[in-house]
């Protein structure tokens, strides 16, 4: 539940209290309004938990006799990692072949955001986002490749600043059928300059 105007966040509460943890003071000036900002942001970052993908995406169904891959790639995204609360971004690329049903394509972009906007783990990221596709479209298949770079490694653990991650879901033609997961894996290494 959102906190009102006249009625703070609870999180401030907490912030102030870790401020005070690490040794600072809550009441200086730079930190004054910091519990605030940090309460309205991380209800920001993790406003998916409020919102339905599935919902997002039926509202945009359409009966195209299209039976072509279709790909929207170069999603970009930033997630929290659940195991440390510090980011995790990079690209989402999602395929799928339809099965007599398209979805506006504004919609996969969407649902990415809505599970990217939890605390999470890239592994559950890309099945969510894959199985989610799969089951309101019903298509032939789907695939979704996510890159991503986490601070959790970067910033502390292991230290590597260049170490991203790549994880895959495939379903459907995509899993079963090699041209096809080979397809959209070279469409989606080829990079091409900037329409703008």
């Amino acid at each position: 539940m959102s906190a009102t105007e006249d009625r703070p966040d609870q999180i401030e509460d907490y912030v102030e209290g870790i401020l005070k943890e690490i040794g600072e003071d809550p009441s200086r000036d730079g930190l004054k309004k910091t519990p605030h900002r940090y309460a309205k942001a991380i209800r920001f970052f993790t406003q998916g938990y409020d919102q339905n993908p599935a919902e997002v995406l039926t509202k945009a169904l359409f009966d195209v006799d299209y039976d072509e891959m279709v790909v929207v790639r170069d999603i970009d995204f930033y997630s929290l990692c659940e195991h440390h609360m510090v980011p995790f971004f990079g690209r989402v690329h999602v395929a799928y072949i339809p099965n007599g049903m398209v979805v506006g394509l504004s919609k996969i972009p969407r649902t990415v955001e809505i599970f990217a906007r939890r605390l999470q783990v890239q592994e559950r990221l890309t099945m969510q986002i894959a199985k989610t596709i799969d089951e309101v479209l019903k298509p032939k298949g789907v695939g979704v490749v996510v890159e991503a770079k986490h601070l959790c490694m970067m910033m502390r653990g292991v230290e590597k600043q260049n170490t991203s991650a790549i994880t895959s879901s495939l379903r459907g033609v995509f899993e079963s059928d090699q041209k096809t997961r080979s397809e959209f894996m070279d469409l989606i290494r080829h990079r091409t300059a900037s329409f703008a």
